[in-house]
């Protein structure tokens, strides 16, 4: 999964061009059906990609979608949630659970856990 930290204060939004497009990529099929084990190891390895610290992943789980992205959630070991957005392009951009009330975007609240 290729990663992106957007700047601090911009909202996530997909460019006006793919707001329509609905389309999934295999890599977000896969991401459902990993074992919470191997999901823990991608989400873990996204939020680190990004910049942020995680130790170990706690918890991890799918929230839902938004537009064309799947959001997963993950509690690291520090105690900070985190949100993954997963593009049908194999990106992922991973913003704090705590900044996403009112923002349009999912909530940090768990859909879906791993088999």
């Amino acid at each position: 999964m290729r990663t992106g930290r957007p700047l601090p204060g911009r909202p996530l939004r997909q460019p006006a061009n793919q707001r329509q497009n609905k389309s999934r990529s295999a890599e977000q099929d896969q991401l459902h059906q990993l074992d919470a084990l191997n999901l823990a190891i991608g989400l873990k390895r996204a939020i680190t990609d990004a910049g942020f610290p995680c130790r170990q992943i706690t918890d991890a789980a799918f929230v839902g979608a938004y537009e064309n992205l799947d959001v997963w959630m993950a509690t690291c070991s520090e105690g900070r949630d985190w949100a993954v957005f997963a593009g049908p392009d194999g990106s992922a951009q991973v913003r704090d659970c705590k900044d996403l009330p009112g923002t349009g975007v999912p909530e940090c609240a768990i859909a879906k856990r791993p088999e």
